[in-house]
């Protein structure tokens, strides 16, 4: 049994001696001179028994000796009192070992399974035809990556959906640029036939501000791509084209691959079909009304929320219209639904700045009996942003994320001669310094901090892992020796490894219920740093009664930091 749940039990057999039920956390004290674990629940449940004690410290004094009268597999080397009331564990070292030791010979990394016998579906990267990635797409398409890695790691059924922005006014924009100013044998010969087209579209910007009527012009296009015009769906379609083949590229140069649609995910013009019979449907319901400009609107009970528009006055259609069918449909695909008939979690990774969209989006979902809460989850992220302020591909300030790759990969160049290597370490230095952070946090665009190839990053992580594996290389040869209880006394450092390595479950669990990355990232890095000083301070292969402990201890660290690192989406090394 895990250490941390026999500790608990124990726990919440001392308090409920008292009468006391309450939620016990275990935390590992800043100092380990402290101990192994500390728990404060002595502070936290001394309001409820303040009559029978003094004080929280006098109230730990108490649990302490009921803990010990309990502890009849001695796991507890020492129990002491810190602070106003803090109780620290220094567990038993031959139970430590023995415990460590019977676990390492499975060499398997066992998840609590959250998602037993459920599905979701993580919604990600999504970026729109006709405009190439940039750097802030790279965002959603390593958190979502990483989340839908996290969440199937403990028990969901994955479906990796990419919603593409393939339909909207935008395209009537981008049609009138094409047909005034582009050449489409020049574009579909060119080298890179995104940046052609992008240069179309901040074109059609520059112009529109000068004559308006072009406006006019886009919203007519769009109108035609809608009702099926040849031309237009045409022009579109090679759009379409133009830019998967950038996009194919991007993604297996990420190593981010999609399950639905044969792959490419199931963009916004899937749903075209769908969308006025829904528009029909929400109508007849009374959820949808004719607003006093002639646009259709969702109004919500009590004016919980502003209202939601979901076609314009034209008829023309939203991002909210394309968006409710897509989950009316998935609602209603066998495909998705849990063993008991009932919705999958649905996850949407977006930028932060959609978040009050979102709440209008899921709100209307409720109030429809789609989807109850919780069961749709916006993972917000943040901007990259230059120090001037947002990016932005109309004004045609941006940085293309393809320029991000080739220069990350340049500067790993010189570390190696080997690309394949450098491509390793390049990737693994964009997605860490991203998901090291709190997804929902802007990041200054800057080129030092993203291409950091030092201390907290992934590069970092890989030599930990590559240094790992090279002891084992090395010991290969050498034949195993049984680990006996007693021979010797492990070290507080090595204690500590052992302790961390423990925490790896309960890194993820959180990580993949708080759909939070950095949470693992913080774990894989202070176990990285835990394991780099216990390589520098004691000897390994040349160690006598320890060198068989000591392997297990590092084949242990290896198998954490490479499963660790793959939920992340960042591939190993095993030579650097």
């Amino acid at each position: 049994m895990d250490k941390e749940i026999l500790i608990k039990e124990i726990l919440e057999k001392v308090l409920n001696n008292f009468g006391l039920t309450i939620q016990i956390r275990l935390e590992k004290p800043a100092n380990p001179d402290f101990g192994d674990l500390s728990s404060n629940l002595a502070m936290i449940a001394y309001g409820q028994v303040s009559d029978k004690f003094k004080s929280p410290r006098e109230f730990a004094t108490v649990i302490i000796e009921k803990i010990k009268e309990l502890d009849q597999e001695k796991i507890f080397e020492e129990i002491t009192i810190a602070g106003p009331g803090f109780i620290n564990f220094k567990l038993n070292s031959d139970q430590l070992l023995k415990t460590f030791s019977q676990k390492d010979k499975s060499k398997e990394i066992e998840l609590i399974n959250l998602g037993l016998g459920k599905k979701a579906i993580v919604e990600y990267s999504s970026p729109n035809i006709a405009k190439p990635f940039t750097i802030g797409h790279l965002r959603s398409t390593i958190i979502g990556d990483s989340v839908a890695n996290l969440l199937e790691a403990s028990g969901y059924q994955v479906f990796r959906d990419n919603h593409l922005g393939d339909w909207g006014t935008q395209f009537g924009k981008q049609i009138v640029a094409i047909k005034r100013w582009g050449n489409e044998e020049e574009i579909a010969n060119a080298e890179n036939p995104v940046e052609k087209l992008v240069a179309l579209y901040v074109k059609f910007h520059e112009e529109a501000e000068k004559d308006p009527s072009l406006d006019d012009e886009a919203r007519l296009w769009f109108k035609k791509l809608e009702d099926g015009d040849e031309e237009a769906r045409a022009l579109w379609q090679k759009c379409i084209d133009w830019s998967f083949k950038e996009f194919a590229t991007i993604y297996e140069y990420l190593g981010v691959k999609f399950t639905e649609n044969n792959g490419r995910g199931y963009g916004e013009s899937f749903f075209e079909n769908m969308l006025q019979p829904l528009i029909a449907e929400l109508k007849e319901k009374g959820i949808a009304q004719i607003g006093k400009e002639g646009a259709i609107l969702i109004f919500y009970p009590n004016d919980q929320l502003s209202p939601l528009m979901i076609a314009k006055k034209d008829g023309s259609t939203l991002y909210a219209t394309r968006d409710l069918a897509t989950d009316k449909w998935r609602l209603e695909n066998p495909r998705y639904q849990n063993a008991d008939g009932s919705a999958p979690l649905v996850v949407n990774e977006v930028g932060g700045e959609q978040a009050f969209y979102f709440q209008q989006l899921y709100l209307a979902e409720q109030i429809l009996g789609w989807y109850k809460k919780g069961q749709r989850v916006h993972v917000k992220h943040g901007l990259y942003r230059f120090k001037e302020g947002k990016m932005s591909t109309r004004k045609g300030n941006v940085i293309w994320l393809q320029e991000v790759l080739n220069k990350a990969k340049e500067k790993a160049m010189a570390f190696t001669k080997d690309e394949e290597i450098a491509k390793a370490v390049s990737v693994a230095a964009l997605k860490w310094n991203d998901l090291k952070r709190k997804s929902d946090a802007d990041i200054n665009f800057d080129w030092d901090e993203i291409l950091n190839l030092q201390g907290n990053s992934g590069p970092y992580m890989l030599y930990a892992y590559a240094r790992a594996k090279s002891i084992l290389r090395k010991a290969a040869e050498s034949e195993a020796k049984p680990v006996e209880n007693g021979d010797f006394e492990i070290s507080a450092l090595e204690k500590s490894l052992i302790t961390s390595l423990d925490e790896f479950n309960k890194a993820v669990a959180r990580a993949a219920s708080e759909f939070s990355p950095h949470y693992l990232c913080n774990y894989l890095f202070d176990l990285a740093q835990i394991f780099n000083s216990f390589y520098n301070k004691y000897p390994i292969l040349n160690s006598s009664l320890e060198r068989q402990f000591r392997l297990q201890l590092v084949e242990a660290v290896s198998s954490t930091l490479a499963k660790g690192l793959n939920l992340l989406g960042i591939k190993t090394l095993e030579k650097m």
